[in-house]
């Protein structure tokens, strides 16, 4: 039946292959944390996962509130008093300072265990970063304290009816008034943007100064209460609750501002610049968001699979003749199924922890490079990855009994949120590759090549094989985008795909290096280079098709 342990020998194997050191987390203290929110999560956070699919988030449509099943409040609470959500957060407004590279580790466990409820405190813990580097010392002393104890909570509000993607197109507006603003507009698919888990919510508003100019250059970034600092209820109301695919415990409300107050955050016309402190930080929770319900739609299905008996092997010599059929693990197939999962669950949670390091050591180039393609990889591959699990259990895994037909429905919105796949993919080939003459490009490339000389030979061959492949990739983008535009619109999804299989590729040889040649990640890791890391030509293949095939259709032939 449903099953969930963390990982740990994986997190601490990934500690002693890319290296962890902190001074005050040392990896027995890592460890210990660990050890402790797996506990938590299975005694406490794994149970509420199907009731919170069960029993959806009430709206009070008289008092517009939300409230949740007392099963999920009670799991938030112990979060807060086990002091796990403030973990991370600055110590000056009492959180523990831990690093990236833990809670990284942490976050995949709670996010297995419950993946919508760890929503409401991963927004936070994004909406804290955002205060911390952009708000003024007014604003962090009076709302940082409660909103890294978890007695507060935090959301973004960016999308409206009208726009999502392109938010130069928002309406909400903000008009000064004595010492604040009042915030007049609708914002809708906001996360946790009503609820009843914390004593106040405060939402991150994207809104227009009335001489504001037009586009994105026009955007401000404004905090707003549910209740003001006297305890007044503020004017920002939830009108209504979307009925979703998946992640059913976690309220998606439509907002309504009607002259809330609401007090500036950074520079006026800036407020994308702030946002983004945030937006990115929640992209790469949303990669280990998708790697977590992968991980235990994994696990799921190797439980099924060491327990369910199906037919005869093939192969005589794997044939149980005591037993009426044999187990299925022994189906090429089968295998095949769950191989493509581990192989690249195990390189992904490489990825994640390699860029967490990253951030500890304030490689802050590499990390805005690198997070796109966390975002956008993670979550397609890990889609793939649980449709995978589901389907090696035939119809036990479409039915509610083993739960991956809600890990199915829960991870869906990942590939959508924080910017859709596409956009990660444009801001990769837009932005990131041709920044300050494509220095970080070359400077993750000239890594690569580096690094590949210490690997085992047969990993060291693919990597640079891989290398060659996307500087081919990057330099007939670079020629043919600078032409046309729309080329490089065109191909970015695979191309950015291609760049994540050879990060993927350089993850299997560091740990194979360090595992050594032979051991069960070297068959592991072996698997990924021959059935998975193929992949790669067909993006190199499709990208060098550029657009053709895609706009050749007139308008009027669809």
């Amino acid at each position: 039946m449903p099953t969930y342990k963390a990982p740990i020998t994986e997190f601490k194997f990934l500690m002693q292959c890319f290296g962890y050191d902190d001074s005050t987390y040392d990896s027995d203290t890592a460890l210990s944390i660990m050890n402790t929110v797996d506990q938590l999560t299975q005694q406490v956070i794994f149970p509420t996962n199907q009731i919170g699919d069960d029993n959806h988030p009430s709206y009070d449509s008289q008092n517009k509130t939300v409230t949740l099943p007392k099963e999920i409040s009670q799991a938030y609470n112990t979060l807060i008093n086990q002091g796990i959500v403030s973990l991370g957060h600055p110590s000056e407004y009492g959180g523990g300072n831990a690093p990236q590279a833990l809670l990284g580790f942490v976050a995949e466990i709670l996010l297995s265990g419950n993946s919508s409820l760890s929503m409401c405190h991963g927004l936070t813990s994004s909406a804290i970063l955002c205060l911390h580097h952009c708000a003024s010392e007014p604003i962090k002393s009076l709302y940082l304290n409660h909103l890294v104890s978890g007695k507060y909570s935090g959301t973004m509000c960016l999308t409206e009816p009208q726009c999502g993607t392109d938010l130069g197109l928002i309406k909400t507006k903000a008009s000064p008034h004595q010492e604040h603003y009042l915030i007049h507009g609708q914002k809708i698919w906001i996360t946790f943007g009503e609820h009843n888990l914390t004593e106040n919510i405060i939402h991150l508003v994207l809104a227009r100064l009335p001489d504001a100019p037009d586009g994105i250059k026009g955007i401000s970034l404004f905090l707003v209460p549910k209740f003001l600092d006297d305890g007044t209820r503020n004017a920002i109301y939830c009108s209504g609750l979307e009925k979703k695919m998946g992640i059913h415990s976690s309220p998606t409300c439509s907002m309504s501002l009607d002259g809330a107050h609401g007090w500036l955050i950074g520079e006026p016309n800036k407020g994308l610049r702030a946002m983004f402190v945030m937006m990115n930080d929640a992209r790469i929770y949303v990669g280990i968001q998708s790697l977590a319900l992968a991980e235990v739609s994994y696990q799921t299905a190797i439980e099924f699979a060491k327990q369910r008996r199906q037919s005869r092997s093939t192969n005589i010599k794997r044939q149980e003749l005591n037993e009426p059929a044999d187990n299925i693990l022994v189906h090429p197939d089968v295998r095949r199924q769950l191989l493509s999962c581990k192989s690249t669950n195990e390189s992904m949670r490489a990825l994640v922890f390699m860029t967490q390091k990253m951030i500890d050591n304030h490689e802050h180039e590499r990390v805005s490079f690198l997070t796109p393609i966390i975002k956008s990889y993670i979550t397609e591959r890990s889609n793939r990855n649980i449709s995978s699990a589901l389907q090696s259990m035939g119809g036990s895994g479409y039915v509610k009994d083993w739960l991956i037909e809600q890990y199915y429905r829960d991870a869906r919105i990942t590939m959508i949120y924080e910017g859709t796949n596409t956009i990660q993919a444009l801001d990769l080939v837009g932005r990131k590759l041709p920044k300050d003459g494509g220095k970080t490009y070359r400077d993750i490339i000239g890594m690569l090549r580096e690094e590949s000389e210490t690997l085992p030979e047969q990993y060291k061959r693919c990597l640079i094989e891989s290398v060659d492949k996307l500087d081919q990739a990057t330099q007939w983008l670079m020629s043919n985008a600078l032409q046309d535009a729309e080329q490089g619109v065109a191909v970015a999804s695979p191309y950015l795909n291609a760049f994540a299989l050879t990060l993927l590729c350089y993850c299997w040889g560091k740990m194979v290096k360090t595992a050594g040649e032979g051991s069960t990640k070297d068959k592991t890791g072996l698997y990924f280079i021959e059935h998975e890391l193929i992949e790669i030509d067909v993006h190199l293949a499709t990208i060098k098709k550029g657009k053709t095939y895609i706009m050749s259709h007139g308008r009027n032939e669809w």
